[in-house]
This record gives C-alpha cells, sequence and structure tokens, in this order.
C-alpha cells in the first residue's frame, strides 16, 4: 500500500501530435521548429530523429548533419493545446487528474486500493489501452508509478517510449542505482557540477549520502527533501505563487530590425497584459529583454506602482526601448512582469495618478473574447500580427479564448512542411 503516485508522460508530444494529424509523418524523423528557416532550432523532435541525437534546442543545420533526411514542420500551438485537452478527457475517464503539470505531463494521486500494484497496473494499462481506441497508435504514453511524484516521474522516464515501470517501497533504492545522476527529476547541469563538488558522482552515492551532506550540497532545505524523496517519503510542498508573467519570440529574419522587434515586444506585452488581468494579478516591475547573434544580450527593467493597464504598460515599453544599445539587430526579444501581486491584495490609491484605463482594457478584453485575439489591438503591434503565435512553455498551458489568434489552425488544418 506504499504507492502513492502516478505520472503520465506523453511520449514526444508535438512531433507526435503531428505524426498523428500526418500520416505520410509518421515513421519519419520529425523535427518541429517555432519558425520554419535554417537559422531556427528544435523544440521537439520525434523519437526517430532522437535516435540520430536530436533533441530540443538542436539547430536546423545541426539537425541535417545529424539526421539526413529529416522533415522539419512548424509549431501549430493551438492544435496541441486543443489534443492536450481530449487527452485529458480521455485520461480522466479512467483514473482522476489531479494536477497537469505541463501540456505532456499530468500526475495523478493514488488513494484507496488504488494503491495496491495489482489494482494500478490495470489503470494504467486502461489508460493505454482507451488512449489507443480513441486517438490512435501515434500518440503513446510513458506511466510511473512509486511512493511519490518524484519517484513516480523518475518510473516514467525509466522505460519509453510507452512504458509502465511501478517503483515499491521495498525495492529502494537499490532499484535505482542504475540511474545516471542526471536521470533524476531536479539535477541538471549545475547540480550535477555541485554534486560532483562535493563527491558525489553516481545515484548510489546520492542515496548512501545523509541528510546533512545533501543539505549542504544543497545549500538548504531542498536537500534534505531530496534525501526524503529517495526514501519514498511523501514531501508536501508550502504553496508557490507565480512571480513573474511574460512572453519572449525569435524574430524571423524580416522582421530583425527596429520596427519589426519592437512591434513583437508591444504585441507580446499586450498579450502579457491580458493574462495579468485574466488571471487577477498586478505587476510592479516590466523587464526588457534583447539578444544579437554577435553582441551580448542587453537587458533594462522598470519598477513602478502595481498595475495592470496595457497603455501604462506600451508606455513604460517604450521608455525602456528607448534606452537599448542602437545600431544592433536582435534576433530575439523578450519581456516579463515581475513582482506580482493578487489583484485583491491592493488598495486603491486615493489620489489616482490618471494613467489607470480599466473601463478601456475591460472593453479591450471583452471584444478580443468574443472575436480573437487580432482583432482590436494598439496599433505599435502592427507589424507583428502576422508573428509571435502562441507559445507552449513548460509550465504554462496557453487558453485559448485568450491568446489564440482565430487564424490559428486547428486539429483539422495541415502545418506547412520543409523537406
Amino acid at each position: 500500500m506504499s504507492l502513492r503516485a502516478l505520472l503520465l508522460d506523453f511520449n514526444s508530444y508535438f512531433a507526435s501530435v503531428e505524426q498523428h494529424l500526418r500520416p505520410e509523418l509518421r515513421g519519419r524523423p520529425l523535427g518541429v521548429l517555432p519558425v520554419l528557416a535554417e537559422t531556427s532550432c528544435c523544440i521537439a523532435a520525434s523519437r526517430e530523429a532522437k535516435r540520430f541525437g536530436v533533441k530540443t534546442g538542436t539547430g536546423v543545420m545541426d539537425a541535417r548533419r545529424l539526421c539526413p533526411g529529416i522533415a522539419f514542420v512548424q509549431a501549430r500551438p493551438r492544435v496541441y493545446v486543443e489534443m492536450h485537452h481530449r487527452l485529458m478527457d480521455i485520461v480522466d475517464t479512467v483514473i482522476a487528474v489531479s494536477e497537469v503539470l505541463s501540456i505532456d505531463e499530468v500526475a495523478c494521486d493514488l488513494t484507496g486500493s488504488w494503491r495496491q500494484e495489482s489494482v494500478v497496473r490495470e489503470l494504467a494499462r486502461e489508460v493505454k489501452a482507451k488512449l489507443r481506441d480513441q486517438v490512435g497508435e501515434v500518440l503513446t504514453c510513458s506511466i510511473g508509478v512509486g511512493p511519490n511524484r518524484f519517484l513516480a516521474k523518475t518510473a516514467s522516464n525509466m522505460q519509453k517510449p510507452d512504458g509502465l515501470v511501478v517503483i515499491r517501497q521495498k525495492d529502494l533504492p537499490d532499484c535505482l542505482f542504475r540511474l545516471k545522476l542526471q536521470d533524476l527529476n531536479g539535477i541538471a547541469h549545475a547540480m550535477l557540477e555541485r554534486l560532483e563538488r562535493h563527491g558525489i558522482t553516481t545515484v548510489e552515492a546520492l542515496c548512501r549520502a545523509d541528510r546533512e551532506h545533501l543539505r549542504r550540497v544543497w545549500g538548504g532545505v531542498e536537500g534534505e527533501r531530496m534525501y526524503d524523496r529517495l526514501r519514498g517519503v511523501d514531501v508536501q510542498l508550502p504553496p508557490s505563487r507565480r512571480s513573474t508573467l511574460g512572453h519572449s519570440h525569435v524574430l524571423p529574419p524580416n522582421l530583425r530590425h527596429d520596427a519589426g522587434a519592437f512591434a513583437v515586444l508591444s504585441k507580446l506585452t499586450q498579450k502579457a497584459a491580458l493574462r495579468l488581468r485574466a488571471e487577477g494579478y498586478l505587476a510592479g516591475r516590466l523587464g526588457l529583454y534583447l539578444s544579437y547573434r554577435r553582441h551580448a544580450d542587453w537587458k533594462l527593467e522598470t519598477r513602478f506602482a502595481p498595475m495592470q493597464d496595457t497603455l501604462a504598460c506600451l508606455r513604460l515599453l517604450a521608455a525602456l526601448w528607448a534606452q537599448r544599445p542602437r545600431r544592433r539587430e536582435p534576433v530575439k526579444v523578450a519581456m516579463a512582469f515581475g513582482e506580482l501581486l493578487p489583484h485583491d491584495a491592493l488598495s486603491l490609491p486615493l489620489f489616482p495618478d490618471g494613467s489607470r484605463n480599466p473601463g478601456l482594457d475591460g472593453a479591450l478584453d471583452r471584444i478580443r473574447l468574443k472575436f480573437g485575439a487580432e482583432a482590436l489591438y494598439f496599433g505599435g503591434a502592427f507589424l507583428a500580427q502576422e508573428h509571435a503565435p502562441m507559445r507552449i512553455s513548460f509550465t504554462h498551458i496557453p487558453d485559448l479564448k485568450l491568446e489564440a489568434d482565430t487564424r490559428g489552425k486547428g486539429l483539422g488544418e495541415r502545418a506547412l512542411l520543409q523537406v
């Protein structure tokens, strides 16, 4: 009865959705790009492409070198979000989804008889069967089960694609020893180097280290949490609060000039301000970030009284933009709101400064929600209306009512293919 968590991870999700919708791409190495350009990079790769070493972040030219004949498609975020909701509805008919962790990963808490290994294995097989019957053979998932979510996540990565692995309390920690340190969630490059500096070079050494040692390695309580997670303890974290909200975009070659870059930033800022209001936040900081091909990145931030007004935010963006390095062409732009506060946590000012336009924003939001995100917008974004589409991050699944353009392709439409 020690099994408390099931984690379901869809395999090569973006690429698998494309292969599901386009049978001619099935079985072929495939890369999904944000923009169909030779200077772009893969945001996803099919399992066939991964066998050649193509992965997230691999540039188009490098992907062609590693995998001659690879096909590329432009990402369709609306399609992936629509499919996500369809898949979640299917999973939820078998086992209750406790938390959506990302667009391709969900956690299910196990209670009662579901904690029995025979029962949860049957549930996992039933989920796989329903997905296969109602969607098809291409969109497979790997399922991990364990005493806590950390170990369930670890189990889901131990057998890909289409795996089902159960980590039992009695098998710990020996069943983890064959893994590499970077196979464990939360151990990326920087943490791997830190572990090695402390003499921990294998998972077995990590499991043998005592609680105080891991606290020193992590520099705080997170080391103790890792100690507990490895032993199957269901670690409860304090509720987290969003700290930033923003968007970024790699500029296509035809927008790598001042007017084009600023238009994209204007569109991103308008979209982010709409999200602020929809999610009930005020922002107290705005940051502008520019990346160049032959120069160091540049950033600048400004702080202000907490607000969520689009026009006031665009004025602040323009002030930051005016201080940018000149005679340089950015290849990527980003903006982010910070110092977020819940809308109801702040009292109204006794003497308003006149910069707030709640009535205007309310009217604009209602029009956009009814007719689409591109139906009405501030003119600074005009040049970018065919660019900077909705994106999907690791932690954010876009709300199609808020962020999707009505021009976005749905499940029945095809994307462009570059061979």
